[in-house]
């Protein structure tokens, strides 16, 4: 068999721009099903996938033959017409007219993941091979989308990437969830949980600055929402209060969004997710805000109605039914400002108003997927700086040239993170933040 070189190579995305014409493809074998003198085979590139068509009568005897025998995930070159069809999933089928195999997976060594249900266990040892399933391809590469977005609306919005340390000598909040390094000798490292500090600094050196890259936390937690390595960006700007921040991180997701729905509506149908929930997020009008007081009134009322089992604490910050609670009140996400200052952490600005609150925000994503954004306007003095480092027990050394921004050329500045993997979890309508990253660090995970 020899593929017909004279057709052009496609990928199964584009093949909308070759309706009618006879492609060449590179892929794998996903799927066969067969009806006697007619196979159904399902191939797919990397970039999606699409049913094949193959009656006996009208291809040479060799290449029905090799198709019929074929191994799941064989590699393969295939050659066919695109064809327009309203059924399927992609909107086109290939009429297929020869085939190379590239490599056939022997018969007694068959592809560990079968078309069929497997335990969740079973799929993350093999995870390296289940990502190549059609809904897990579709999760990377919306999440693709949302990491490219996010650079994309600081890139134009004048900001300037800049890259903190990975390796740090203190903790944004302290040191107890943090991955400890002995390495600098009497110099503890850790692996950076935040990006934060030190983008303070490039940002009154430039005004306008962002990082985007791996952290670290070692707390140990199990919940649905929690890994222990993932991938966060962090704005921070001078001379920008709450309010502007606010401003900020609404048009941020805004546009992520928009890039997702303008790029995606294939793949999130393959995921599952309900395309309208976020047509909701870009439709005019902006996104709720709440004081920390109004939400907290808010849980109230619900547990007397009966709404919610367990009545909220004042003072307290809030659990995830909590969070799940207020966001499913919203089409938008909803963000939740002025939380107590007892419960935040020791570098957010107090509200002149009322020092008890910070000048902070959460912003909880919609259908109960939590915090996917925090941030704060950041203290600029330098004697309550101190006095909070002081008061939260951390090593004052570690902290000299933290001060020191704010001893030489001090202004007002606000910055936020966002993890990458819990937006993806959201957009995506994940259960599990397991599935927002290739390969996933959790409590107890650390193969393949």
């Amino acid at each position: 068999m020899s593929t017909n070189t004279t057709a052009p190579l496609a990928t199964i995305a584009s093949l909308s721009a070759y309706e009618g014409q006879v492609v060449t493809l590179r892929g794998w074998l996903y799927n066969l099903r067969s009806s006697g003198k007619l196979l159904f085979p399902t191939f797919r590139d990397g970039s999606g996938t699409i049913q094949g068509i193959v009656p006996k009568a009208a291809v040479p005897e060799d290449v029905f033959e090799t198709l019929k025998s074929l191994t799941l995930e064989s590699s393969l070159v295939v050659t066919g017409l695109v064809r327009a069809d309203s059924r399927a999933p992609s909107g086109f089928e290939l009429d297929v007219h020869d085939v190379t195999i590239t490599q056939r997976i022997p018969d007694d060594t068959p592809y560990p993941i079968q078309l069929k249900e497997a335990g969740v266990d079973f799929l993350m040892e093999h995870r390296h091979l289940w990502i190549r399933t059609p809904r897990q391809s579709a999760i990377l590469r919306v999440r693709a989308t949302i990491m490219r977005a996010a650079a994309e609306y600081f890139d134009t919005h004048d900001f300037t990437r800049t890259d903190p340390p990975i390796l740090t000598p203190n903790a944004c909040e302290g040191t107890s969830e943090l991955f400890e390094m002995d390495y600098f000798g009497d110099d503890k490292a850790y692996l950076t949980q935040s990006g934060q500090l030190y983008i303070e600094a490039t940002a009154l050196a430039l005004g306008k600055v962002y990082s985007f890259g791996p952290t670290f936390r070692a707390e140990k937690s199990k919940t649905r929402r929690h890994l222990t390595e993932f991938w966060m960006i962090e704005p921070e700007v001078t001379y920008l209060d709450l309010d502007g921040l606010m401003d900020l991180a609404e048009g941020f997701l805004t546009h992520i969004v928009t890039r997702v729905l303008e790029s995606h509506r294939n793949e999130l149908k393959v995921i599952g997710k309900d395309i309208s929930k976020l047509e909701a997020i870009i439709a005019p009008g902006h996104f709720p805000r709440l004081s920390y007081d109004e939400a907290h009134q808010m849980l109230l009322d619900a547990h007397a109605k009966g709404l919610i089992e367990h009545p909220h604490t004042y003072g307290d910050d809030f659990g995830s039914p909590d969070e799940t609670y207020i966001s499913n009140q919203f089409d938008k996400p909803v963000m939740v400002h002025r939380y107590p200052a007892a419960v935040k952490a020791f570098y957010m600005q107090p509200d002149p108003n009322d020092p008890t609150k910070a000048l902070c925000v959460d912003v909880l994503a919609p259908e109960g997927y939590g915090e996917i954004i925090g941030g704060s306007q950041r203290v600029d003095s330098y004697d309550l700086l101190k006095s909070r480092i002081e008061a939260h027990n951390l090593p004052m050394d570690a902290f000299q040239w933290y001060l020191d921004l704010r001893k030489y050329g001090s202004v007002p500045h606000s910055g936020f993170g966002m993890g990458i993997e819990r937006c993806v979890a959201w957009i995506c309508g994940l259960e599990h933040v397991r599935e927002t990253i290739p390969f996933a660090r959790t409590l107890n995970r650390i193969y393949p």
